[in-house]
């Protein structure tokens, strides 16, 4: 029964992002250009140093771990194709949107949240001001633009941290890393990559804005919708990575 009650507040939680949706396609408008370039900074810009970083890293463990397997079949050459499919593909926007979820998605809920607590979305709707092209069509543009661009120079900072490991550490020839990602990978896997990393961006702020503009209960509401917020969207995320690769690949 309790799983009966989880899987209908689920499709209900679904409907309602649905209904979000639309009104942000019905209601958006005007365009709000400097509240989107403030979020552009505050979604994209201040979001890069981690992704870098962390990217970084991905890129080198992927290949010190993909190397030593390769290896027992004599294709350590192969490692730098499949370092940069396995980026462009799945893990530079699946970790980038994940990434996204955890640091502006969250912020994003935890905003709207305590704006609803404390009834200032109220006083915009009593001055006439539409909150939903004011405060969340603004945050999902944001993260539509700026998910496949972060996702872009993951992808590019993932591949040179491999390229550092593999040529440097693990001793591959370095023209045979890069002829082999230029002979076996195609434009449309970095195409397919940026599609998948734009829906991220949609659903993160979807996900996100729902939750916080939808916050009963106080403090321990906006907490509470803080955390579903994250958890929903990193569900989300791969479940819908899974629907696109099927379809894609």
């Amino acid at each position: 029964m309790k799983m009966f009650r989880w899987f209908i507040s689920q499709v209900e939680e679904l409907g309602g992002i649905g209904l979000l949706g639309y009104k942000c396609l019905r209601y958006g408008t005007p365009f709000r250009g400097r509240l989107w370039l403030k979020q552009i900074e505050r979604t994209g810009i201040d979001s890069l140093p981690v992704i870098v970083l962390s990217s970084a890293f991905i890129g080198m463990v992927f290949v010190i771990q993909t190397f030593y397997a390769l290896r027992k079949f004599g294709a350590e050459s192969m490692v730098g194709v499949s370092l940069a499919l396995a980026m462009v593909r799945e893990l530079g926007p699946v970790f980038t949107g994940v990434m996204l979820s955890a640091r502006a998605g969250a912020a994003m809920a935890a905003e709207l949240g305590s704006m609803r607590v404390t009834e200032q979305i109220d006083a915009m709707e009593a001055m006439a001001i539409n909150p939903i092209s004011y405060l969340i069509v603004p945050r999902i543009l944001a993260l539509t633009l700026v998910s496949p661009i972060l996702t872009g120079i993951s992808d590019f900072i993932g591949v040179v941290g491999g390229y550092a490991i593999g040529v440097w550490v693990l001793e591959v020839n370095p023209g045979a890393f890069v002829s082999n990602i230029e002979k076996y990978m195609d434009f449309s896997d970095i195409y397919y990559g940026l599609i998948k990393s734009c829906v991220f961006g949609v659903l993160i702020g979807l996900i996100c804005c729902y939750k916080g503009y939808s916050v009963k209960g106080g403090a321990e509401g906006v907490g509470r919708a803080t955390t579903e917020s994250v958890v929903f969207s990193l569900v989300m995320i791969l479940i819908t990575d899974y629907i696109l690769t099927a379809l894609m690949f």
